[in-house]
């Protein structure tokens, strides 16, 4: 079999992997392994003496990849963009936001629902996990919407949909995974994503306050807070502009001249203010030790995919599929932005079946190249491609597209880890509640990323403002 060939027959046995319910780290770290195993010894003419040289060849290759990979000074960002976020929960700066929000925008029609999605969208700039996010809400802001008579599966479904605005939002982990593996520039795309966050939780916001006029029953407004109770919430949530502030400043220098640090410093910095606040507030050694902890957890998992899934990306580099899928892309009979399209109707569906990180890291590798194919190419200028925009530009655009594409895996069926942490916070909503009430959601997504596309500059604004 030519290795293209091999390429193809060990994709499938991955999705067979992961329909059958086997983890996308492991089941891509096995599926790399076999078909790095599968090339090495077809080069050999599948001669049974040299089984144990491919096989020797294979597992070294493999092995190279943990090390190479979490040496890299861009994946020490995502540790400390999570700990940002827990410290500041444990800092009460999430109950602080949302007790501002809900005092400015709680008198609107589901004026609980939209003061969630707003103070989710501030938590967001400084928690670079859209799980974590979501768990940190649902025991705030949900208890409160149930005491004021909000439909449960309405609010379950709010704040699930509403945490995957981290995805988004810089600080972001899965932005930067996806500067790592398709070699974009990491503060560029931190930077892209905060006009699209943005935009996101106003079609949030407003399709909430729709559907809570249309619907009475869903949530009703709150009232009763005077104009100096709303300024006196201010300055608690303050420190989240503040933390900000401090990242943007470190990181791109606005007021010219070189950077004053790397992304990974800056992400440090913004830990360790966030950490003195926490202490501040009363932080006791226990929720540090928590908020460690927890942070742990979740960047082992997510190295762990990352681990996993490039040793399945080195075996496609090997079989040369990226190469040939783009080669097919391009050829098709059709405009590249309806290829385009259908491209991400595919995501839409493989995110029924896979996590976000796991279904971007083994997509990207054979996906990226073939849409910088239909724009015309890497060197492309804007006037000469496909989509209006340079090479360079092409990059950044679509990586914000994709990641918010990857959200919608975080509250799809079967397996959207967001409505599964919210039903886990409280037991009295399943899982089946959550999802019926994030499905309004989808129509919301559709809106921001038909907004995206037709609207390049939304994206592409800051970066070309501040970097030029």
């Amino acid at each position: 079999m030519e290795p293209i060939d091999i390429g193809l027959v060990v994709s499938g046995f991955l999705l067979v992997l992961v329909l059958i319910g086997v983890r996308v780290a492991f089941a891509a770290a096995l599926a790399g392994l076999v078909g790095l195993v599968w090339i090495f010894w077809a080069k050999k003419g599948y001669d049974p003496e040299e089984f144990i040289w491919a096989l020797t060849v294979a597992v070294k290759t493999a092995g190279q990849v943990p090390h190479s990979k979490v040496s890299s000074q861009a994946l020490s960002l995502i540790p400390t963009f999570i700990l940002i976020g827990f410290l500041a929960y444990y800092a009460g700066l999430t109950r602080a936001l949302f007790t501002a929000a809900k005092r400015w925008v709680g008198w609107l029609p589901g004026g609980l629902a939209v003061s969630t999605v707003f103070a989710t969208a501030g938590f967001a700039a400084v928690s670079g996990a859209s799980v974590a996010t979501s768990a940190v809400f649902a025991r705030i802001a949900i208890p409160e919407m149930l005491r004021e008579g909000y439909d449960k599966r309405f609010a379950a479904g709010v704040v699930a949909a509403a945490g995957t605005l981290a995805s988004l939002i810089p600080p972001s982990a899965i932005l930067v995974i996806y500067a790592i593996i398709v070699e974009q520039d990491v503060g560029k795309l931190l930077l892209a994503g905060f006009i699209p966050g943005a935009f996101s939780a106003l079609i949030y916001g407003s399709m909430v306050v729709g559907m809570a006029v249309f619907w009475k029953k869903l949530g009703p407004p709150v009232g009763g807070f005077t104009w100096r109770e709303r300024f006196e919430s201010l300055p608690p949530a303050l420190p989240i502009l503040f933390v900000v502030v401090i990242i943007i400043l470190f990181i791109y220098n606005p007021f010219g001249g070189d950077a004053w640090g790397t992304p990974t410093e800056g992400g440090a910095l913004g830990a360790f203010v966030v950490f003195l606040m926490a202490l501040y507030r009363g932080m006791r050694w226990k929720q540090l030790r928590e908020a460690l902890l927890e942070t742990g957890k979740l960047a082992v998992m997510i190295f762990t995919i990352i681990w996993g899934v490039l040793i399945f990306v080195r075996f496609l580099g090997f079989a040369d599929l990226p190469g040939a899928f783009s080669d097919w892309i391009t050829s098709l009979d059709q405009s590249p932005m309806l290829t385009l399209i259908f491209i991400l109707l595919a995501y839409a569906v493989l995110g029924m079946f896979m996590d976000a990180i796991g279904m971007l890291l083994l997509t990207l590798p054979v996906v990226y190249p073939a849409v910088v194919a239909l724009n015309g190419g890497e060197g492309v200028l804007a006037a000469d491609s496909a989509f209006g925009m340079s090479g360079a530009a092409v990059g950044i655009w679509f990586g914000i597209i994709v990641v918010k594409m990857a959200e919608l895996c975080l509250i799809t069926p079967p397996i959207g880890l967001n409505c599964f942490v919210v039903a886990g916070v409280h037991s009295d909503i399943s899982v089946q509640d959550v999802f019926r009430g994030a499905s309004p959601f989808f129509v919301a997504d559709a809106l921001t990323i038909a907004g995206l596309i037709a609207f390049p500059s939304i994206v592409l604004y800051l970066p070309n403002l501040l970097l030029g």
